[in-house]
């Protein structure tokens, strides 16, 4: 059973990673319907992470050599740091100190207090409404060769939302870009490149947690009291194969459309999770 529904969270760590819906809102939720009757915990959520980050990687692959091949040649003047392609590796740089500052400093609350079901539903309606102003008042003229270093800061920010449960990693950033003014596509091609050095940060310290620290019987975000690690491995691996298709489908969508559909579906998951919480369906 436990293979079965590791099969099911990694189809839905694939299916929203990238979508402005909160992966990790929408494993707390599923998780708390499968059999287990559990959150499967940040642990898991982190490491199934990292295979939705390969699929970034593999989508965007040459962008991110050419960016990591200036940036280092930047390092040691054989390009300047206004080069395009070094300052991009600059700003991704700026933007992950917040996100990996705030993950460090609330890492206790990341793990127990802010998986709290309850935070998940107010975060996935206020962020869902949060995004519908921004992409019908944002001006979305900026391009991504515009983003400035305050800007990067700005996105990191967003992005540090998202260790909330309910808030959206591609969501909070993407918020943030519409309302300083960059186009839809730009926003979100940021924030996918800004998210590699946060989920991969993120996974592999806890997978090296796992190896090290084996969970106790009823200590939050254990890997063993839900999922093994080969249960783990397997959501992992779907969750890849699976992203790599929604990426190329997000991406496709949001150059013509707006994330009016996404809004909705926040605001009514949200509501509906208050209704299941009130009436004792799941617990908190």
């Amino acid at each position: 059973m436990d293979f079965i529904n590791a099969i099911i969270l990694g189809l839905v760590q694939g299916l929203t990673e990238f979508l402005p819906i909160s992966s990790s809102a929408h494993l707390s939720i599923v998780g708390a319907f499968l059999g287990t009757g559990e959150d499967p915990g940040a642990r898991f959520t982190a490491i199934t992470q990292i295979g939705t980050e390969l699929a970034v990687v593999i989508f965007f692959w040459r962008d991110i050599v050419r960016i990591i091949s200036h940036w280092a040649q930047s390092l040691v003047g054989k390009l300047p740091r206004n080069d395009p392609d070094a300052r991009m590796g600059w700003l991704i740089v700026i933007g992950s100190l917040p996100i990996a500052i705030l993950g460090i400093l609330f890492k206790d609350q990341i793990e127990t207090t802010l998986r709290n079901l309850w935070i998940t539903a107010t975060m996935l309606i206020v962020f869902g409404i949060l995004l519908g102003v921004a992409d019908y008042v944002g001006a979305k003229k900026r391009k991504l060769d515009q983003l400035t270093y305050p800007h990067g800061v700005a996105f990191g920010f967003a992005q540090a939302l998202a260790l909330v449960p309910g808030v959206s990693r591609s969501g909070g950033t993407i918020t943030m870009g519409l309302f300083l003014g960059y186009e839809r596509a730009a926003a979100a091609r940021y924030a996918f490149l800004l998210a590699i050095p946060a989920v991969f940060g993120s996974g592999l310290y806890q997978v090296y947690n796992s190896i090290t620290d084996p969970c106790v019987a009823g200590a939050s975000g254990c890997l063993p009291e839900v999922f093994g690690p080969l249960e783990t491995l397997v959501a992992t691996v779907i969750a890849f194969a699976v992203g790599l298709v929604v990426i190329a489908f997000f991406m496709r969508y949001i150059s013509k459309r707006s994330f009016l559909p996404f809004v909705i579906y926040r605001i009514l998951l949200g509501l509906a999770l208050f209704g299941f919480l009130a009436t004792g369906v799941i617990a908190a």
